[in-house]
């Protein structure tokens, strides 16, 4: 009896195929929809992730130390500073001993040889900040590099020591206008970051400071009556002033700076007028409007005369050249 093979006929699908299909289609769809959607929200999460501590070193010569809030709350990071004053050792005028001292550090430093941390203390204006700027920009081809450090996030430096000890660069932590009031916390992370830690000091990091208190810390008459021995008073008022001075005698090199005279000043004041293009007859014509506006501002400082420079010159029609530089801080 003969028999009959399977039927291997193409068999038409039928209406329950064609809706299985169909809603595997939406359902596709509907996934692209969903996975667009959480990338989206991914995007706009990720500036708010924890970032890296370390930044990419080649960008940049300076980086500022900041805090970012995330969604654990708050980190620090280094955030790289692309577009640094231009000044340079040249421009700074009337500072000839307190540049010697610095730039004679800061080359050690650089060289490896042992040097010290630096704070400049003194008159407001006179280039203690803009002399920091200007090693930098002297040094920044041999692996100099600065970390600006608000005084606030000054407790921090021990992070910063550790995320740059293993580099080969050279760096200078730049703390500006630094001062303190009694209990701030930056004031005991400062101590200890200089000479107090029981980790050793890093050999590729130096603090630079400017201060207008030659201690960091105010001073009161009344202390004066503290060192008496009074009912109330502390049994060892001296140890008060001790721990006041402390923390600038963990600093090895200390220079000052003094205001300027009149004839520093118009010297200053020429020296920028020329960077700006004014001539010699210009500059001369210049010197009583120069001497009007330090006495509008109160003050002759190098800071005043290059506000003068920009003022008069720019009311002139002046246009910058490359050799001006930045103000004197």
């Amino acid at each position: 009896m003969p028999t009959t093979g399977p039927d291997r006929r193409p068999r038409r699908a039928g209406p329950a195929t064609a809706t299985i299909g169909s809603e595997t289609g939406s359902g596709q769809a509907g996934l692209e929809r969903l996975l667009a959607r959480a990338e989206a929200v991914l995007g706009r999460l990720e500036p708010l992730l924890p970032a890296s501590l370390a930044p990419d070193w080649d960008v940049a010569h300076a980086f500022r130390w900041r805090r970012r809030p995330n969604v654990f709350g708050t980190q620090a990071v280094l955030q790289p500073v692309r577009h640094l004053s231009p000044i340079r050792l040249a421009d700074l005028k009337n500072v000839d001993e307190q540049k010697q001292a610095i730039e004679r550090n800061t080359r050690q430093f650089v060289a490896g040889r042992p040097a010290n941390n630096v704070l400049l203390t003194g008159s407001r204006g006179t280039g203690k900040s803009s002399l920091i700027k200007a090693c930098l920009n002297e040094y920044a081809a041999r692996g100099l590099r600065l970390i600006e450090v608000d005084k606030d996030d000054l407790v921090d430096l021990p992070d910063i020591v550790e995320l740059v000890a293993a580099r080969r660069e050279r760096f200078i932590v730049f703390c500006d206008d630094l001062s303190f009031e009694e209990g701030e916390p930056g004031y005991k992370a400062l101590k200890v970051a200089l000479d107090g830690s029981v980790a050793a000091q890093s050999d590729n990091l130096l603090i630079y400071a400017t201060s207008n208190r030659r201690h960091l810390m105010p001073e009161y008459m009344r202390e004066n009556l503290d060192a008496k021995h009074q009912e109330d008073g502390e049994i060892h008022p001296g140890e008060t002033v001790e721990e006041k001075i402390s923390l600038s005698e963990r600093f090895g090199l200390w220079v000052s700076f003094y205001p300027f005279r009149q004839d520093e000043y118009l010297a200053i004041a020429a020296h920028w007028l020329a960077s700006f293009g004014c001539g010699p007859r210009e500059v001369e014509a210049a010197r009583a409007d120069a001497l009007r506006f330090a006495l509008e501002r109160g003050s002759r400082s190098g800071r005043v005369a290059w506000q003068f420079a920009k003022d008069w010159a720019g009311r002139r029609a002046r246009t910058a050249r490359p050799a001006a530089r930045g103000p004197r801080r």
